[in-house]
This record gives structure tokens, sequence and C-alpha cells, in this order.
């Protein structure tokens, strides 16, 4: 446990708003940037905001949540430290499995936080944004473990940020789908599978992330 308290202190303190990473408060900048800027793309007809809000927030929190990837990994593996780690017995599915939860508190609740003026900007009512709250609570965490997947199997390549991200988006098709199909009128069942993808995604991630780690180490 104090080995897993650690790690955790460290990874908080680097990719928290204001850790030493730098650039953390870059998604949820990004993220109210997107909710700025969509009214006027879209022009001020309410109707029309309220039916695609949902779906804007959404797409935007997939975007805020791909833009650390290039920090959530390489720059440990590139040190060594995950050679150091395996010496001492710590496995790499350990240190994939803290750093998920890590990433996910370093953006999931400050969105969910930033949803809040979002919502009022792209004409959310109050019934709205609180299946968009429940959807993000739900679904960020499944954002955070593709994430971290694709970090790891894009360790070491060239323009690894760029590629993370195209390889980010189409894997988080289904839980856009389902998180924002929520608010739609027949969309009971949305967040349930948005949810149970996201679990199963977060199951997954510390084993896949651990395993391409290894791979990227012996290779």
């Amino acid at each position: 446990m104090r080995t897993i308290a650690t790690l955790l202190r460290r990874d908080l303190a680097r990719f928290l708003p204001g850790g030493r990473s730098g650039g953390t408060l870059l998604p949820l900048l990004f993220f109210l940037a997107v909710a700025m800027l969509y009214p006027f793309a879209v022009g001020p007809d309410a109707q029309l905001l309220a039916r695609t809000g949902g779906g804007v927030i959404w797409i935007a929190a997939l975007l805020a949540a791909i833009l650390p990837l290039d920090r959530l990994l390489a720059p440990d593996v590139e040190q060594g430290l995950f050679d150091q780690w395996a010496l001492r017995g710590i496995s790499e599915e350990l240190v994939v499995a803290i750093r998920l939860l890590g990433h996910w508190l370093s953006f999931g609740p400050f969105l969910m936080l930033a949803a809040i003026p979002a919502s009022v900007l792209v004409g959310i009512d109050g019934e709205s944004l609180w299946l968009v709250e429940l959807g993000l609570l739900a679904g960020t965490p499944g954002l955070a473990a593709i994430g971290i997947v694709i970090a790891s199997l894009t360790i070491g390549l060239r323009g690894s940020a760029a590629l993370a991200g195209l390889l980010a988006i189409p894997l988080a098709v289904p839980l856009l789908v389902f998180g924002a199909g929520s608010l739609s009128p027949d969309g009971e069942g949305g967040l349930a599978l948005a949810a149970a993808i996201s679990l199963l995604l977060v199951a997954i991630a510390p084993f896949a992330g651990g395993a391409a780690i290894r791979a990227a180490r012996e290779g």
C-alpha cells in the first residue's frame, strides 16, 4: 500500500493542474474553449444548441483527454524508471493501473466541473446537465483507459503524440455514441452501456499497457 500511495502521489503531483509536468491546464482550457466557440459556429438557435450541445461536450471531453498522452508514460520509459521499478518487484501492470487513476483524477473531475458553465454556453438545461454529468462520470474513466493503452503502444515511435490521438479517437467512438445518446428522448440505456464499456476498458488497460511497456523495454 505504501508503494501504491507513493506512486499515486507522484503522478498527481505531475498531472494535476499546476503540477510539475507543465501544461496540465490544457485539457480543461481546451474543453472550455470548444464550448465557448461552438455557439459562434452554429449561431444563436437555442433549440439547435440544446439538441447538439451534449454531443459537443462529449467530443470536447475526448479531445481534452488525449491532449496529454505523450506525457503519460514515455518520459518514464526514456528515463529508465520502469526498469528500476521492475528491479524492486513493482510490475508494469501496477504502475499502469496507478497511472490510469492519476490520469483520470487530473482531468475527469475537472471536466465535470467545467461542464456546468459549458452547459450554459451550449444551451443545455438542468435536467440534461444532470445526464451529462452522470455520463462524464461513467465515461471519462474509459477515455483515460484508452489514453493509457494508446500511450503505451506508441512509446518510442516518431510523432507518437499525433499518432496516439489518431488511434484514440476511433476507439472512443462507442463511449461517445452511448454517452451522448443518453441525452436523446429514447436513450435511457445509453448511460448503462457507456458505464459498462468504460468498466471493461479500465479492467483491460493495466494488462494491455503493461505488456506493451515490457515489449518496448525488451525491444
